[in-house]
């Protein structure tokens, strides 16, 4: 036997049925779908209508809360920043931000701004400008003789017919 002469069982997959050709296929005239009414007609999109029942996306309670003004970090780790130092990706002399970790692929987006976590440990002296880092980061940092400045975004948020001042713009 061969591998081009392998075949399935006789039977084990059945036909397409074709549908719509004439009374002798055995779904045609209608085509199996009944006679008149909506869903008989082309272009019938019914998504979630259950029959004139309760939806069940009605049915079920709303959940959670979705705050429209949350702000996501791109979260970089004490590691990944240490290895991308030691591959020459990143320059510790220079001032370490958004941009310059975009550019050497530590992050693929900013996001709401880059935020530094502690995990890993850093050896390299560095100046780093993060909207955000958590304590046991900015300890490391320092005491590897570094610096953190955190300069955080802020959200701005607009009330209904307020109009923006050029000062808010650049926030």
């Amino acid at each position: 036997m061969k591998l081009n002469e392998i075949r399935d069982n006789k039977g084990a997959r059945k036909g397409l049925m074709r549908v719509a050709r004439g009374v002798g296929s055995g779904k045609g005239r209608t085509g199996g779908r009944g006679i008149k009414g909506q869903k008989s007609r082309t272009g019938v999109a019914v998504n979630g209508f259950e029959g004139g029942q309760m939806p069940i996306y009605r049915r079920l309670p709303k959940r959670g809360f979705n705050n429209p003004f949350k702000m996501e970090f791109a979260e970089v780790n004490l590691s990944t920043l240490q290895n991308a130092i030691d591959s020459k990706v990143l320059d510790a002399s220079k001032e370490i931000d958004g941009v310059a970790l975009m550019e050497a692929g530590v992050i693929k987006t900013m996001k709401d701004g880059v935020r530094l976590l502690g995990k890993g440990t850093l050896s390299a002296k560095v100046t780093l400008n993060v909207a955000g880092a958590s304590e046991a980061a900015q300890k490391v940092v320092e005491a590897a003789g570094g610096k953190v400045v955190l300069s955080p975004k802020q959200p701005t948020v607009l009330v209904k017919g307020q109009k923006t001042s050029k000062k808010q713009a650049k926030a």
